[in-house]
């Protein structure tokens, strides 16, 4: 069984009229739109405009999710690209007024108003206020809006259609990448090790093709920050963030404190199957003894869905509809896009999530994952469209604490072995979420200062991943069985708009960490506290969010007690491991 999505209550193709005509109805409300900054300054236009704004909002999402979605699941799909192209020109053509709205709407003293409607905006309003600064003229802004859809935008879809259609041969059988990615998880050590050596050698057939697509879209990134007046592009994705550069640095000098008990971890586990200079980079999802922990996809979901209701009935019943519905793109196939990711559809309130899944308990753990992005987006459904938006750093909180509901509930009725193996998984994905986001963080922070005088080769971005690689995970990796092609197919370098797409994983994780820690002090009445708490992401700056439930993100100390959760599992870890050992 194939197991697509149904993407029906979006659209049922690219000829539905339904699509058709919200194209329409998208020209004709931006043509709408072009009024706003000639009008005064009142209670009652401000009003119209949230409302239009939040309307069109909705159906601008649907239909770029709708094209988006498609060409995930087939980036061969002509007509996705064609309609992307479409919908990318007409928002276009919309930056000029857009910037005039902006400017518009930075006039206004909010102070005055005391409309209910307007005060449930006033965060999204101040915002957008303070970010006018960083406006260019009208005219620039319609010229760059329109020069990225040649630019940033296509090289993004290059590098998707690249990766996306390339085939490895192992023993001279082909197979998709996003197949061979998820032989690291064998329990065959051969395959690992023939699955990363032909995947290292397949890259050399699109690394000219990437390597140029990398280098124009950071290009684009370090002109268009500068041009702004920001003082660089990691300031512009602080701002974007609602996020400050001491809640960044609080974050950063923890996660460098903890790499040396990861490093720990990476060689305990070298030496357990029998390697003396570190884990060769294959072997860094070996599973850790052999017992039977095959997960198909029925199994896995009843396994995620049991363990979402010990925590809450909501949590539990989201995940269950999600299922039933098909609401899931499940397995890898070729021209679908490696992998995971959810899409929160505020527009008709649901969500759809795409995986590559294996059969193994990673691939659970990552269905889990999604599905609490899904619920993260469930819970603002009562808000409205410019409400929903919440900024990078949080949206890897519930997917992560939905993580740990999983691991957590299903370490309680374990055997030793069975815990072994779930703490294992737990943290070799904690290591991922911190050691080698940590890595991409230095990359991307080296690549873009080098950047800036001038393009780099294919040698000198694989030098720079090297490098990172080494500093991040230290004596716990062979240095000579490394990833020097990581920057290829991890989707979040090649997005001009959010560029360090990488602190964000390591906050969102920690954050869960300490949000589980409440949920142990609190029990079961955390669950409505936690729902309150994802319905207001989009209404705050990060660090409000975590006073408004007694955290302090600018201070170590919170994210210190985050790592010790971390700390302790490996403590068990170890013990586990000796018992069996022994």
């Amino acid at each position: 069984m194939d197991r697509k999505w149904d993407l029906s209550q979006l659209y049922t193709s690219f000829k539905d009229q339904k699509f058709i005509q919200d194209i329409e109805h998208v020209k004709e409300q931006l043509i709408e739109f072009e009024k706003y900054p000639n009008l005064d300054k009142t209670e009652e236009n401000l009003i119209q405009y949230l409302k239009q704004e939040n309307l069109l909002s909705d159906t601008i999402e649907k239909l770029f999710s709708y094209v988006n979605l498609v060409m995930n699941a087939d980036t061969t799909d002509d007509l996705a690209m064609k309609n992307a192209s479409v919908l990318e020109d007409i928002l276009a053509s919309f930056a000029n007024t857009n910037a005039k709205i902006q400017r518009w709407i930075a006039d206004f003293d909010f102070q005055q108003f005391q409309n209910q409607y307007i005060l449930e905006h006033l965060f999204i309003l101040c915002e957008m206020k303070e970010q006018s600064q960083y406006l260019l003229d009208n005219e620039s802004e319609a010229v760059l809006a329109n020069m990225r859809i040649n630019g940033s935008s296509a090289w993004s879809k290059y590098k998707d259609q690249l990766i996306s259609s390339m085939t490895v041969f192992i023993d001279d059988k082909e197979y998709p990448l996003t197949e061979v990615l998820n032989m690291a998880y064998s329990k065959d050590k051969a395959i690992r090790k023939k699955a990363y050596e032909a995947e290292i050698a397949s890259y050399q057939k699109v690394e000219q093709g990437v390597a140029s697509a990398l280098n124009a879209i950071k290009g684009e990134s370090i002109a268009v920050a500068k041009m702004r007046g920001y003082e660089s592009v990691l300031d512009k994705t602080l701002k974007d963030s609602r996020m400050t550069q001491k809640t960044l640095d609080a974050l950063l000098k923890t996660i460098q404190k903890s790499l040396p008990m990861f490093e720990k971890y990476f060689q305990v586990k070298a030496q357990h199957l029998g390697y003396t200079k570190g884990l060769p980079w294959y072997e860094m999802y070996a599973p850790i003894m052999n017992i039977q922990s095959e997960y198909p996809y029925e199994k896995g979901c009843d396994f995620v869905v049991k363990q979402f209701y010990s925590f809450s009935k909501n949590l539990g019943d989201y995940a269950q509809k999600a299922i039933q519905n098909n609401w899931i793109d499940v397995y890898p196939r070729k021209s679908k896009v490696g992998g995971a990711f959810c899409q929160n559809l505020h527009c008709i309130q649901e969500s759809r999530f795409l995986l590559n899944y294996g059969n193994d308990l990673s691939d659970v753990i990552t269905m889990a994952h999604e599905l609490g992005h899904g619920f993260h987006g469930h819970c603002l459904n009562q808000q409205t469209a410019l409400n929903a938006e919440y900024p990078m750093p949080i949206a890897e909180t519930a997917s992560t604490f939905c993580e740990t509901i999983v691991k957590k509930a299903a370490l309680k009725t374990a055997t030793p072995q069975q815990k072994l193996m779930i703490l294992e998984n737990e943290l070799s994905d904690c290591a991922q979420v911190i050691v080698d986001i940590y890595s991409r963080f230095l990359f991307e922070s080296r690549f873009i200062q080098k950047r800036e005088k001038g393009p780099l080769s294919v040698d000198e971005i694989k030098q720079l991943m090297i490098e990172a690689q080494k500093e991040a995970y230290g004596e716990g990796l062979d240095h000579h069985q490394l990833h020097p092609y990581m920057w290829t197919w991890k989707p979040h370098y090649y997005e001009a708009e959010y560029a360090f797409y990488n602190f964000p994983y390591a906050f969102g994780l920690l954050l869960a960490k300490g949000l589980y820690a409440l949920y142990q002090k609190q029990g079961d009445s955390f669950a409505l506290t936690y729902e309150k708490f994802l319905s207001l992401t989009g209404q705050m700056n990060l660090e409000d969010m975590g006073k408004s439930i007694g955290i302090d993100l600018q201070d170590e100390n919170f994210w210190q007690n985050s790592i010790q959760m971390i700390a302790d599992d490996l403590e068990q870890f170890y013990q586990l491991l000796n018992q069996i050992s022994d």
